[in-house]
């Protein structure tokens, strides 16, 4: 009897090694996806791109140990920019000769980095999805394989243009904007169609393109009811003090480049001032999708508080993950047709959907106050009417 049961046994333990093709457990694992990452961890656009990665690091870990999205593990590979298109670039390319199977690229907040990267990945026939670059104008730039997590800035600029001449009753307002870089260009063209639009005056329009330049163009800011102030986040701070000891005390507007709870904290001397951005994530903002992300990033990153730049990495690469899950398919063609068929996709920076054939995302625009020193949620607005890139 004995002998029987061994023989089975044995029989048995053959026939799930012809199974597994030689080799006794479980079968094999999935061979991980490979999703690659650009942001400039150092250099002057760290402060954005730091939490970003942060996000997307998150959103991977989550999907690995849960496997909510995927069937396959996926390996989260980020290359630091150092804030140089032309080391992005390098990064870029690198990247994906090391890695010839990277399904897709993502990463970047600035347009002149992602001008840099993208069209590497579509030279590569692969999809790069920027989360925090808002120029309009990308995806006519790099065609087919560039998409947006973000709204673009013309949707932020008609945004705040629609709630100063709305909620704020602002029939004038004087521009001051940084003319060294793409997205405070831009922005504040956007925003000076849109204040126009609606029946409002743009008394005066100063540029600078330096700090050390800001006193000066200051003194030429005509007095309006608000100012609308375009600048890069190293900017941000001293243009504000630099506007009110000028002796402009009227509300200060700016675009998500003034979003930085930290920054803000440290200076309760500051009021008056808006701007709109991509999230409210602060402790009182009852939203399941918020309330979960700041549980789970203050798990993952002891003493940070998350900002929108970390909600908007963690989006982009679920959005990913999203329409990987929807193929299955490591064919770029199919990924871009899968990525542009999400439609009510429920992320932490709000619904998203690819609609009507458009590569930036439908998205309502958070516009937020700083008083003293505290940043508190004003209102979510979907602009009526957005100008064309």
């Amino acid at each position: 009897m004995m002998r029987r049961f061994f023989l089975l046994v044995f029989l048995i333990t053959v026939g799930l090694m012809l199974v597994n093709g030689g080799q006794i457990g479980n079968a094999p694992e999935p061979v991980p996806y490979i999703l690659g990452a650009i942001y400039n961890l150092t250099g002057s656009q760290a402060g954005l791109d730091v939490p970003s990665a942060q996000g997307a690091r998150l959103a991977v870990e989550e999907s690995n140990h849960c496997g909510d999205l995927l069937k396959h593990p996926v390996h989260l590979i980020i290359e630091d920019g150092e804030s140089r298109p032309a080391v992005v670039k390098r990064k870029a390319a690198a990247m994906l000769q090391q890695f010839p199977s990277t399904l897709a690229l993502m990463g970047l907040s600035d347009t002149d980095m992602v001008l840099a990267a993208a069209p590497v990945a579509a030279s590569n026939k692969k999809l790069f999805l920027t989360s925090g670059a808002t120029s309009p104008r990308l995806p006519a730039q790099v065609p087919e394989y560039l998409f947006l997590a973000c709204f673009g800035d013309n949707v932020q600029a008609a945004a705040g243009a629609e709630w100063a001449y709305q909620d704020l009753s602002a029939r004038t307002v004087a521009i001051l904007f940084n003319a060294s870089e793409s997205y405070t260009r831009l922005l504040q063209k956007y925003f000076q169609t849109s204040f126009r639009q609606l029946g409002g005056q743009v008394l005066s329009v100063v540029s600078y393109t330096s700090k050390d330049d800001l006193s000066q163009s200051i003194r030429n800011l005509r007095k309006a009811d608000f100012i609308y102030f375009a600048a890069m986040p190293e900017d941000v701070l001293q243009g504000v003090k630099l506007l009110r000891q000028a002796g402009f005390p009227a509300p200060i507007l700016g675009g998500d480049a003034f979003d930085s709870e930290e920054l803000w904290a440290k200076h309760p001397e500051v009021s008056n001032v808006y701007f709109t951005t991509h999230a409210y994530l602060g402790p009182d903002n009852p939203d399941p999708q918020v309330v979960a992300f700041r549980k789970a990033y203050a798990r993952a990153y002891p003493g940070s508080t998350p900002d929108p730049f970390a909600a908007l990495g963690y989006d982009a690469t679920r959005l990913v993950m999203t329409a990987w899950s929807r193929v299955e398919s490591t064919n770029p063609s199919d990924m871009r047709q899968a990525l542009a068929g999400i439609r009510r996709f429920q992320g932490v920076t709000g619904t998203i959907s690819y609609a009507d054939g458009s590569r930036i995302p439908k998205k309502s625009v958070t516009i937020l106050r700083v008083e003293r020193g505290q940043r508190q949620l004003v209102r979510q607005l979907l602009p009526s009417r957005v100008p064309p890139p």
